[in-house]
């Protein structure tokens, strides 16, 4: 498919919009009724709930206990999300990327604008998603790039500034591509398949990894407007840094809404559309969305662990039986994530329409 060269329409950038004072979003922002957070987002009965916090012990061991994958099996199959401390990624690194990030989005609006991104590729500095004209905007600017196939990572298309940027999400992106490999062994052996089963599926050393920087600048309306719609994430697992000083995700579970609470120096782990499609549903990717603060920017980083874009994705065989079939037809990752790319986040539309019809 080919993606058109430019938006529908001029985009504007939600921290420009933030930083006039204006005290009314425009309607273009505002969500529809139901999907608007509640205004006691941040109280209510979920309020002491959690997603399980799991320590690795990766700063201790070079692999993952017998209990600790325990642990991580209860939270795929219960939760599909968790967050992990004593992941062997330095407290330093965790803390540097985020802020040198904040900085980045801190800079003069013209030095931005240099890397401002188009549909072709969604590399660059954003503000949407989807091509859908006239489509209700997240509250939310972003900075998306690549890291591998190789082939696709372009140093001169990440930002040169601030100093050391570049360095730092280099050595970053090694540390994540290095524990979702251990994670996916881990599902893999929880699973009862080989324990070299997921990444094989993901095309072994050739996956994609990617990374998206959010910026959720303050908005005066927050109770009308979310900084990321609803949806499951299309690709493999994702690696969320949290800002520890806002929070702003929300899970859904048992039909509300679950505010995560970061731990110190902890990653966030979501399971996404791919592993739901490759464990014949056992893991399922879960609904999140943002939430947005009146008096408080925030930012996170996203990073995307996905199969190659032109492995066939489809349930494992080993889980398919006579009493679980397969749930879902086999489709490449590339075909798979066209739907997010045209029409943006739209709930789990589009896994469910993948299934089989009954």
């Amino acid at each position: 498919m080919n993606y058109p060269s430019d938006w529908p329409e001029p985009v504007v950038r939600v921290q420009s919009l933030s930083e006039t004072g204006d005290t009314v979003i425009p309607d273009r922002y505002i969500k529809p009724p139901l999907e608007r957070p509640s205004p006691s987002f941040n109280t209510g009965s979920s309020d002491n709930l959690n997603i399980p916090l799991i320590d690795l012990h990766l700063s201790d061991h070079p692999t993952i206990q017998k209990a600790t994958m325990d642990e991580i099996s209860v939270a795929c199959r219960e939760w599909g999300f968790f967050q992990v401390v004593n992941h062997g990624i330095s407290p330093e690194l965790v803390d540097g990327v985020r802020e040198i990030w904040r900085e980045f989005f801190h800079q003069p609006m013209e030095m931005k604008q240099d890397y401002a991104n188009a549909p072709t590729t969604y590399e660059g500095y954003g503000s949407r998603l989807g091509i859908q004209k006239g489509a209700i905007l997240d509250w939310s600017d972003y900075f998306f790039l690549h890291y591998l196939p190789s082939n696709l990572k372009d140093h001169n298309k990440w930002p040169s500034q601030p100093p050391f940027l570049r360095d730092m999400v280099e050595e970053y992106s090694k540390e994540i591509v290095r524990l979702g490999k251990i994670l996916l062994k881990v599902f893999s052996i929880n699973l009862g398949l080989e324990e070299d089963y997921l990444q094989k599926a993901f095309g072994d050393d050739d996956i994609g990894a990617c990374l998206r920087v959010n910026f959720y600048p303050k908005c005066p309306q927050p109770d009308l407007t979310l900084g990321l719609s609803s949806h499951s994430d299309p690709g493999g697992m994702t690696f969320l840094l949290p800002d520890e000083n806002v929070t702003g995700l929300q899970v859904r579970k048992g039909g509300e809404w679950i505010t995560v609470k970061p731990a110190r120096h902890a990653m966030v782990v979501n399971i996404g559309d791919q592993i739901q499609i490759l464990t014949n549903a056992i893991y399922k990717s879960v609904e999140h969305r943002v939430i947005v603060n009146p008096d408080k920017e925030r930012v996170s980083l996203a990073y995307f662990f996905n199969p190659k874009c032109d492995v066939l994705i489809a349930p494992a065989s080993e889980l398919v039986t006579s009493k679980t079939p397969a749930l879902y037809q086999s489709m490449t990752y590339d075909e798979y994530r066209r739907f997010i790319r045209t029409k943006g986040i739209q709930g789990k539309s589009q896994v469910e329409s993948l299934k089989f019809p009954k």
